[in-house]
């Protein structure tokens, strides 16, 4: 394998394979996540179905993500069965449909993509979009329990501080990680204090797409990483405000670089910043050049 070769080229298609492959609705499924939950009803893909973060892929009561049973329906309900092939898209680079990936494995779906670039590729290429929403007949899909390999709960981030063999990766911005914001704009409200994860470095998730949403190659990836001591030798825990951010960069590093050992905190900053009794950092990175 070349230095320049993703670990698991599969999980990436371009919009190209899109193009071709989308009206095979029988062996493919196109999903739209996105974080502006009515941009699939201005226009999506023709074929794609779409899913909202909001309801669908989260249980609001409890704080988490969807039952076992509530995510086998919603892939029932969207003609989804064991063996099709899913391919997801959304805007912000892929947020939300990285985060669709993450528990698509964290139910036992391996057979799933993301197409590289996301709606914003799709939308610059001009290429066709349509209004329609597609009904399918329902599918045979069944979850399995769930894989806590690729999830860290609060309890077991605290375990792991100060530990050699262990980094994390606070995957938002330079502002937020020093506590000098909350949040993205407008995104302020969740926690009752800014500042970072004791030891955590700071790796933005932006710093791995290009201009047009699409992933930087596997040797830029490796270089943006390594240079910063998070390597595959090491366990890794990424982390954000609520999840998604740092699901795209459990993507990079679990998929496309193959760490054999990432977990994404998706209780993240807005579960941290407000624990009683745990410790916070405040201030930039100093490992940041």
């Amino acid at each position: 394998m070349s230095t320049n070769s993703y670990a698991n080229p599969d999980v990436l298609v371009s919009t190209d394979w899109v193009a071709e492959h989308h009206e095979d609705t029988d062996a493919l499924r196109l999903v739209e996540v996105d974080v502006d939950t009515s941009a699939y009803e201005d226009g999506h893909i023709p074929g794609a179905v779409g899913w909202n973060w909001q309801t669908q892929l989260a249980d609001t009561q409890t704080r988490d993500l969807a039952s076992k049973d509530e995510f086998q329906d919603l892939l029932r309900e969207s003609g989804i069965d064991d063996d099709t092939t899913i391919v997801l898209y959304g805007d912000n680079d892929n947020w939300f449909a990285a985060w669709a990936f993450w528990e698509l494995r964290y139910y036992g779906h391996e057979d799933v993509k993301i197409l590289d670039g996301g709606r914003k590729k799709w939308l610059a290429e001009d290429r066709p979009l349509t209004t329609e929403e597609p009904s399918y007949p329902t599918g045979n899909w069944s979850a399995e329990a769930p894989d806590n390999s690729v999830r860290a709960f609060s309890g077991y981030v605290q375990e792991r501080l100060a530990r050699d063999d262990v980094e994390l990766v606070d995957v938002r911005s330079p502002e937020e990680f020093s506590g000098e914001k909350l949040g993205p704009e407008g995104l302020n409200e969740g926690a009752q204090r800014g500042g970072h994860i004791p030891g955590a470095h700071n790796i933005s998730w932006s710093e791995a797409v290009n201009d047009d949403g699409t992933f930087k190659s596997a040797e830029e990836l490796r270089d943006i990483y390594e240079a910063r001591g998070i390597t595959p030798d090491k366990e890794t825990i990424a982390y954000c405000r609520i999840g998604e951010r740092s699901s795209h960069s459990w993507f990079v590093l679990s998929q496309l670089l193959g760490h054999p050992n990432v977990r994404n905190y998706d209780g993240s900053w807005t579960e941290w910043g407000n624990l009683v009794g745990v410790p916070i950092e405040t201030g930039p990175d100093p490992r940041t050049a």
